[in-house]
């Protein structure tokens, strides 16, 4: 798999970079047609996480009576809701573009991982939207900023390469089996409960190894980490989750890359 892997990763950097214009392009053409004729406009990127804050915080915590270590709950599943947010639009952004853009595919050459990858990293915008309530409601809640808060933007990059390596495959399976894209909503509504969104790792309980496979796992809770001051970063944790993202990221690179050459006679 390295072995393959390897001149894989080289060759779509070159091609990349020689097509940046045109992934470039494509991602705010995906931001601006998200916003097109909208009513409310960059404003869903906060409306979305911040109702599903506010249904968590009455209802599921009141119900279940989280333990948050004595932070207020709409800040602690706010957190978590910003990346899971992005990672719940963009993976069916993604993992559809192939099939939305057949026209492009069919009539012009280009490297055809930028189509997934730019629709995953279009949720960009939103991301850095939403943290600008969450910043609201540190203040409201009078939460300290520390130092750590400064990696915020910056656990944005293996949320980004996860995303996209889970848009890349299912982008390549959607293009042969139509009938994937009514699977992938089904996936991202499984991974919110497998993922630390609305529930902290100590909640778990004997299954926290297991959760720890999944790479969202570390990526969310080093999300959190980075906001509330006492909760210290667990670098072991994200560097668990980061490995095996670039570990799928790999398989989905080298999947794509064998089945590229026969996107334009499928789609």
């Amino acid at each position: 798999m390295n072995t393959i892997a390897r001149p894989v990763a080289i060759e779509w950097m070159y091609e990349f970079v020689r097509y940046r214009e045109l992934f470039f392009f494509l991602v705010w053409r995906d931001v601006k047609i998200r916003y097109k004729q909208t009513l409310l406009g960059a404003s869903w990127a906060i409306i979305q996480p911040f109702f599903m804050m506010v249904v968590f915080s009455v209802l599921l915590n009141r119900v279940a009576n989280i333990d948050t270590e004595g932070y207020p709950y709409p800040i602690f599943s706010y957190a978590g809701l910003v990346p899971w947010t992005y990672f719940q639009y963009s993976v069916p952004l993604a993992g559809n573009s192939l099939i939305a853009n057949a026209r492009l595919i069919s009539k012009v050459y280009f490297p055809r991982a930028i189509i997934p990858a730019s629709s995953a990293l279009s949720g960009v915008v939103d991301f850095g939207i939403a943290s600008l309530m969450l910043i609201g409601l540190m203040f409201y809640f009078h939460i300290p900023f520390s130092a750590e808060f400064l990696l915020w933007p910056v656990f944005i990059v293996p949320l980004a390469l996860f995303t996209t390596a889970v848009g890349m495959f299912f982008a390549a399976l959607n293009v042969k089996y139509r009938d994937i894209k009514y699977t992938i909503p089904f996936f991202v509504q499984a991974m919110l409960f497998v993922s630390p969104i609305i529930y902290p790792l100590s909640d778990a309980g004997r299954f926290s190894t297991v959760l720890r496979l999944n790479p969202m796992y570390g990526i969310i809770n080093a999300f959190r980490a980075s906001v509330l001051p006492a909760q210290p970063v667990d670098w072991s944790e994200l560097g668990l989750s980061t490995l095996i993202t670039l570990v799928l990221f790999a398989i989905a690179s080298v999947y794509f890359y064998r089945t590229e050459r026969s996107f334009a006679d499928l789609i």
